[in-house]
């Protein structure tokens, strides 16, 4: 049998060559062990480098003695994959892309820090360069909270940098997101006598006449106006074909602004869906952007890119919560994330790079 283990990842190829490397090894949330170890391998090999690894995150930090630190960080996992991995390369309309799995969420991200983790031996800033498992899934399973509670001597930092998809701009804070089941309950009954029973279901048909109804807000925070949106992403009941059902559930998805707290967006759906018995199932607060910081607005001028708002959740919630003001920084359409025909320019994940590694060296 072909030997079906992945080659070790080469950090001294071009970012772009790394970038489809990452890609073609697959990493879906809960199952990132794998691709783990060879970044943990590569990161070993760099002796500038302090390694720390808990479960699936590998941490590697500078130890240069610099008045600044920062942190930048990405996530190794992604959703199912569907037929696009391995990845390959295209062309359209003149732009070369790579085109997969991972490509825009986010291992081209990944692909840069990694490399520049491993070339940067005495940069401007001490580093601490993080890559972590379990991002796409509920907030509980994230890398980062468990290495946060376990080690946050680890996140101390001026400022950090996610390497979100975010068109090669900037894009500060977040949205925050919730998730909340709505539960209809009814009265069980054979489907030849329905009128002798309540059907759960169809109680269900108000709150989803209301999600269709509803209008996104878009709400300015310190200049950056976040749309928010709010969408139903299951529903659940019944009991047998000939039985009317006595429960449904439907889950429902809210993103909001970052000015709200994650009670008041529970509050919001309380208000919205009153008749309906709500459960919280998932739940992380958002960010506001911290745009005004100084360092910040550095790191601005130095790629010189256009300061916008996150519309999804992104781990710059988790630094902003510990106080460390943090932005969204990386190649690829953040629009594509999760989709069947996710890519990523080549250009992008060259000028990523570039930009980054210009700001880290003072270049």
């Amino acid at each position: 049998m072909p030997d079906e283990t992945p080659a070790p990842l080469d950090p001294t190829a071009d970012s772009v060559t790394l970038t489809k490397a990452i890609c073609d090894i697959p990493s879906v949330s809960g199952d990132e062990t794998v691709l783990a170890d060879l970044v943990e391998q590569a990161l070993a090999a760099a002796s500038h480098l302090e390694l720390h690894r808990d479960g699936d995150t590998i941490v590697a930090r500078t130890n240069l003695g610099r008045e600044r630190r920062v942190v930048i960080a990405g996530h190794l996992d992604t959703v199912p994959i569907n037929g696009n991995v391995p990845t390959r390369f295209e062309t359209e309309d003149g732009v070369d892309y790579l085109w997969g799995r991972g490509t825009t969420d986010m291992k081209g991200g990944v692909a840069v820090a990694l490399k520049l983790a491993v070339e940067l031996a005495d940069p401007v800033y001490d580093v601490t360069w993080m890559f972590y498992d379990h991002e796409e899934v509920a907030a509980d399973l994230n890398g980062l909270k468990r290495l946060a509670e376990a080690r946050p001597d680890l996140f101390e930092a001026d400022f950090a940098i996610l390497g979100e998809s975010s068109n090669g701009q900037v894009e500060g804070g977040c949205n925050g997101t919730l998730r909340v089941e709505l539960r209809a309950t009814g009265t069980r009954a054979h489907t030849s006598r329905p009128w002798m029973g309540v059907n759960a279901i169809h109680a269900l048909a108000p709150a989803l006449e209301r999600l269709a109804a509803f209008e996104a807000e878009t709400v300015d925070v310190e200049g950056l106006a976040y749309r928010e949106g709010l969408s139903a992403v299951g529903i659940g009941g019944g009991v047998a074909g000939n039985v009317v059902p006595d429960e449904a559930v439907l889950t429902v998805n809210y993103r909001f602004a970052p000015s709200r707290t994650v009670d008041e967006a529970i509050q919001a759906m309380r208000t919205l869906f009153p008749e309906y018995d709500v459960t919280v199932t998932d739940a992380s607060a958002g960010a506001r952007p911290g745009l005004d910081d100084p360092f910040v607005q550095g790191f601005l001028a130095a790629v010189g890119a256009e300061a916008r708002p996150k519309y999804g959740w992104t781990d710059v919630a988790r630094f902003s919560a510990l106080g460390v003001p943090a932005v969204n920084y990386g190649p690829g359409d953040p629009s594509l994330a999760h989709t069947d025909d996710e890519r990523v320019r080549l250009d992008a994940i060259l000028a990523c790079e570039i930009g980054l590694r210009s700001w880290l060296t003072g270049a």
